[in-house]
């Protein structure tokens, strides 16, 4: 095995040890054992057939990739297992039901980025936790009481929050189980690390437009600092390297057709990212307020949304107030 100087026996309690038998603990606990079985497959690419191919298109216009219908299905069947009553996936128009009796109801992207699978690039899945009730999906995140993520990397990490601050395990081959490498996350208030895609400024509104500028002009502007751009094409990516390293991301609403009302999906990326977010001090938005105050009207909404460094949400706002 290839070593570092400074390596040394693997620390940190199991996952497993840290998250209750029962309730929806359980069901975080059960998600993150699923995530491993998809990261053997992700690794091994075009090896045993092609997860890139075409499938079919999802309820929201995007082409389903054979990968991302395998993970749905992996991912159906572990919550059923776990006695989830009922199942909302970005890879099905409908609610699943799975067990009429079940505690609780899962909101799940099962591959995140899957523009970028073939590639080597991160890509990952996101979840939350909902109690049963009549309302199903439709209402605001408030109501979430666990959500988490994996991240499919050069490690598998996943992260996960049951509403006592934001943890983060990796899968330790050795033991075969998820190791816990880091607890009670903090997002530091401000960064100089931004997440965008640079190719839609020319679309947005005229004051976000001037705030992009700044951030370019860098020392020699306005701003008086230097930042670094980042974009990973995967929102659970900049999530899980906002929560470790900082930073912020947004993906706005903009004047292109079909971008009115931003682009990521409320119920099942964007709330569990925002609820994560919140547990590690940091503001997740729409641009107008709080993601998890949004009382979402279809099981696939569209939104716009911003999260991360508090200082730096709060002049992404300003800047969207501004009509210069």
């Amino acid at each position: 095995m290839l070593r570092l100087p400074n390596d040394g026996a693997a620390t940190g309690p199991l996952l497993a040890d840290l998250l209750d038998p029962d309730g929806a603990p359980a069901i975080v606990r059960a998600i993150a054992e699923a995530l491993p079985p998809l990261a053997a497959r992700l690794a091994a690419g075009r090896l045993h057939g092609d997860p890139e191919a075409i499938v079919g298109i999802n309820d929201s216009g995007d082409k389903q990739k054979a990968l991302d219908v395998a993970a749905h299905d992996h991912m159906i069947a572990v919550l059923r297992d776990a006695g989830v009553r009922q199942v909302l996936s970005e890879e099905a128009e409908e609610v699943i039901l799975l067990d009429p009796q079940g505690a609780f109801d899962v909101a799940i992207d099962p591959i995140d980025g899957s523009g970028s699978i073939g590639i080597g690039a991160p890509l990952g899945m996101l979840f939350s936790v909902l109690p049963a009730a009549p309302e199903g999906f439709r209402r605001p995140g408030r109501h979430v009481v666990a959500a988490g993520y994996g991240s499919f990397g050069h490690s598998v990490d996943f992260g996960w929050s049951t509403g006592a601050g934001v943890h983060v395990a990796t899968w330790d081959a050795q033991v075969a189980s998820f190791r816990v490498a880091r607890q009670d996350l903090r997002v530091k208030p401000s960064s100089s690390t931004i997440a965008y895609n640079a190719s839609n400024e020319r679309h947005w509104p005229p004051g976000l437009q001037a705030w992009a500028r700044d951030l370019r002009a860098g020392r020699e502007g306005p701003r008086g600092r230097d930042f670094n751009m980042r974009w990973l094409a995967a929102a659970v990516g900049e999530l899980h390297r906002i929560l470790l390293q900082g930073g912020a991301f947004l993906y706005p609403a903009d004047a292109r057709p079909g971008y009115a009302n931003g682009r990521l999906r409320l119920i099942y990326e964007s709330v569990p990212i925002a609820f994560l977010i919140e547990q590690a001090g940091g503001h997740a938005t729409d641009g107008h307020g709080p993601i998890l105050d949004r009382q979402p009207d279809g099981l696939h909404d569209m939104t716009p949304l911003i999260f991360g460094a508090t200082d730096e949400v709060a002049a992404i706002h300003h800047a969207l107030a501004t009509k210069g």
